[in-house]
């Protein structure tokens, strides 16, 4: 094979590899029942931050080579439900008397979290998977070096937290989507519910890999949460608040988001 054609072969395969990846900020559903999933740019970012707690420590740039997707909104009761309604979940969760719909599922453990992802992945054959915690700061800051997406100032009526002057503020979690989405696509990675991620809990960020993956070493019956959620103040819903729990734990305040790999 001559070298202009093999050179021309191989820019074609290229170019096809390149049009698998959907753009940044494409919203795309792997099936009718399927969480809506939101395309994260490939890039770098310096995650963490210095000079206050020191689990968010250090600061420490991270790249991420290759896009990846990322829920649009915090995994609902609705999304559950087609799971349930597959036989893929056991259990049907209490909402605490807030309602179901659209508000995002709680009262669940680590591993029916897990379990959820598990059965999504099998149902649409996609590499699905819950978010690293790099990942998830990645996304929740989407560019910016502020506390949130917006800039240091909680603002008013931008989350619901405690204090934050939301509707729910201190009362309970709002349906997913009602606060404006981040410039990545996102919305509620402040507040609402803490999201559990696939990291186990480490004290700071040292040794944290510099590609984004999830550290899967460490004190794993204790696992890493981001984001804060209706119960707490303004400053735990920062993008680099760190928290853990018992895997065990199932609490009205905590639920999850999902990741997919791409192509």
């Amino acid at each position: 094979m001559g070298a202009v054609v093999l050179a021309a072969l191989l820019a074609l395969a290229g170019a096809a590899r390149a049009a698998e990846v959907p753009a940044p900020g494409t919203v795309f559903r792997d099936c009718p029942t399927c969480p809506e999933m939101v395309v994260v740019p490939a890039g770098g970012d310096l995650l963490g931050a210095d000079g206050g707690r020191a689990d968010q420590a250090p600061a420490h740039a991270v790249t991420f080579a290759r896009p990846f997707a990322l829920s649009k909104y915090e995994v609902t009761f609705d999304d559950w439900q087609a799971c349930l309604d597959a036989r893929g979940c056991a259990r049907l969760p209490d909402d605490h008397k807030w309602g179901r719909g659209r508000r995002p599922v709680i009262n669940l453990t680590y591993a029916e979290m897990e379990g959820y992802v598990r059965w999504l992945a099998a149902a649409t054959g996609k590499p699905y998977r819950l978010p690293s915690e790099a990942e998830w700061e990645y996304a929740a800051r989407a560019g910016g070096d502020g506390a949130y997406w917006w800039g240091d100032d909680v603002g008013h009526n931008r989350a619901n937290c405690r204090a934050c002057g939301s509707a729910m503020a201190g009362k309970g979690s709002q349906p997913a989507g009602s606060f404006a989405a981040n410039p990545f696509g996102l919305h509620d990675m402040h507040g609402n519910v803490w999201e559990w991620v696939a990291d186990c809990w480490h004290p700071d960020h040292r040794g944290a890999p510099a590609d984004g993956t999830a550290r899967t070493g460490g004190d794993c019956k204790l696992r890493v949460m981001r984001g804060g959620s209706w119960y707490y103040f303004p400053k735990v819903s920062g993008s680099a608040y760190r928290a853990k729990n018992p895997v065990g734990v199932k609490s009205y305040n905590i639920g999850f988001r999902v990741a997919r790999d791409l192509p």
